[in-house]
Formats: structure tokens, C-alpha cells, sequence
């Protein structure tokens, strides 16, 4: 059958996993525009997981809020099942969940490690893990991993968090290599985005200010990643495998 050349998602299902707020919920509402039906995955989020559910189902789209730690084995498996009990296989996975941390790497403790490679890295392996069974029994699937320029250029202060968005980008490579042509893995590597993550909550001023020294000189919106991330999921995208996408302002220019 030959691909529906466009920007439609219609008749698929995608699930986006931190999809409360920031880049996830912009993924969400852009897939819904499109016309897939939309699981909002989140973690302790539920009031604004279920109003962005409400505004998902305003598209004309079924969508569902299920809560899971997706960097714990137990949760992902649980979500895999609630998943597929209330909308069947997974079309489209987008594995977004990540946090930040700030801190000199000399005062990092192993603790610090394990929770930043466990949200922004171990989670992207064990979703992968579970809902790819599914898409390969199909012969069709696609999966967008959400790694980041600092994945790519370092920053002093984030050691583990740009240890795990380059673990993102490689392991995207790996799966691309492995389950293609039947399945599409590729990843995109925002540079700052204007979200909680990107904020004096997150990081300091001089890390913003670091942030800001692009040639764009400003941070993106989330829906300039949720576009990319679109692409991704259409058919338009159908000889992109393995690949970094970077809507980053020029921080890097491969």
C-alpha cells in the first residue's frame, strides 16, 4: 500500500512518555492536530496530564492519561499492559521523559548518577524494550527518542545528563541499525527550549546565559520541536533512520 505522503497521523496511536508538560505535551498536541489518538504518559502530573486529555480529545482524537516511572521495570511493564488494553498496539512511541540536574561534577554523587541516567537514558531501554515486541509482530512501528545538543557538545556542570543524551543518540543508532526497515528509530536533539527544564528553577544564570549564546540568540518553543517530532512520526519521513534531528538555534551544526 503506498504511504499516505503528508503530515497525517490519522488512524495511528502514539504514546509520549512526560507528556504532562513542556516538549512532551507539545508532541501530544501536535499528533492530535494530525489525527492520532494520544497516550499521555506522566509521573506524579495527573491534574495536567487530564486537562492536556481534555484538550487532546477537543481535536476529535481518543486520548488517555496513564501515570508511570518509566525509569523503574515494574512501572514500564505495567504501562505496556495498560496501554494495550485500552488502545492496542502502539504506532508511534516518543520517549521524552528526562530531567536536569546542575551540579559540579567533584560533588555529583553516585545517587545524582543514577537517577539522571535512570530518568533520561534507562528509560528510553526499557520503553523500547516493551513496546517493541508488538511493533515488530506488526512489521511497522516508529520511535523518536528525545536526546538533547548537549548530548553532542557537553557542558561543564551536567555531567550526567549530557552522559545520558549521548547514551540517548547511541542507543537510537543501535535500535535504528537492528529493526529497520520495518521500524523507524530517530531521535532529536533540541537545543534550549523555552520549558521548566530551561529556567532559574532548573539552572543557574550563567548556565542560561551559555544556553543563549547561539546564533538564533533565543530559546525555541516547544512546538518548534514538536514539529520536527512530527515529521518524524509521518510518512514524509519514511528514509530517515538512525538519525539526529536538531532544531537547535545553530548550537550545533554537523
Amino acid at each position: 500500500m503506498a504511504a499516505n505522503r503528508n503530515l497525517s497521523l490519522t488512524g495511528r496511536t502514539a504514546l509520549v512518555t512526560g507528556a504532562a508538560t513542556g516538549i512532551g505535551r507539545a508532541i501530544a498536541l501536535a499528533f492530535a492536530q494530525a489525527g492520532a489518538a494520544v497516550v499521555v504518559n506522566h509521573l506524579g502530573q495527573a491534574a495536567q496530564a487530564q486537562a492536556l486529555v481534555q484538550e487532546l480529545q477537543n481535536f476529535g482524537v481518543p486520548a488517555w492519561a496513564l501515570e508511570a516511572d518509566v525509569s523503574l521495570a515494574a512501572d514500564v511493564a505495567r504501562l505496556a499492559v495498560q496501554a494495550q488494553s485500552i488502545c492496542g498496539a502502539l504506532d508511534i512511541l516518543v520517549n521524552n521523559a528526562g530531567i536536569i540536574q546542575e551540579k559540579p561534577f567533584l560533588e555529583t554523587t553516585e545517587d545524582d548518577w543514577d537517577h539522571m541516567l535512570g530518568t533520561d537514558l534507562k528509560s528510553v531501554f526499557l520503553t523500547s524494550r516493551a513496546f517493541l515486541p508488538a511493533m515488530v509482530a506488526r512489521q511497522q512501528g516508529v520511535i523518536i527518542n528525545i536526546a538533547s545538543d548537549l548530548g553532542i557538545l557537553g557542558r561543564a556542570q551536567l555531567a550526567p545528563y549530557c552522559a545520558a543524551k549521548a547514551g540517548v543518540i547511541g542507543l537510537t543508532r543501535s535500535l535504528a541499525r537492528e529493526f529497520a526497515p520495518a521500524i523507524r528509530v530517530n531521535a532529536i536533539a533540541p537545543g534550549p527550549v523555552a520549558t521548566a527544564m530551561v529556567s532559574l528553577a532548573s539552572m543557574s544564570a550563567e548556565s542560561l546565559q551559555k544556553e543563549l549564546d547561539i546564533p538564533q540568540q533565543r530559546f525555541a518553543e516547544p512546538f518548534e520541536v514538536a514539529a520536527t517530532a512530527l515529521f518524524l512520526a509521518s510518512d514524509l519521513s519514511r528514509f530517515y533512520c538512525g538519525q539526529v534531528l536538531g532544531p537547535n538555534g545553530g548550537s550545533v551544526m554537523p
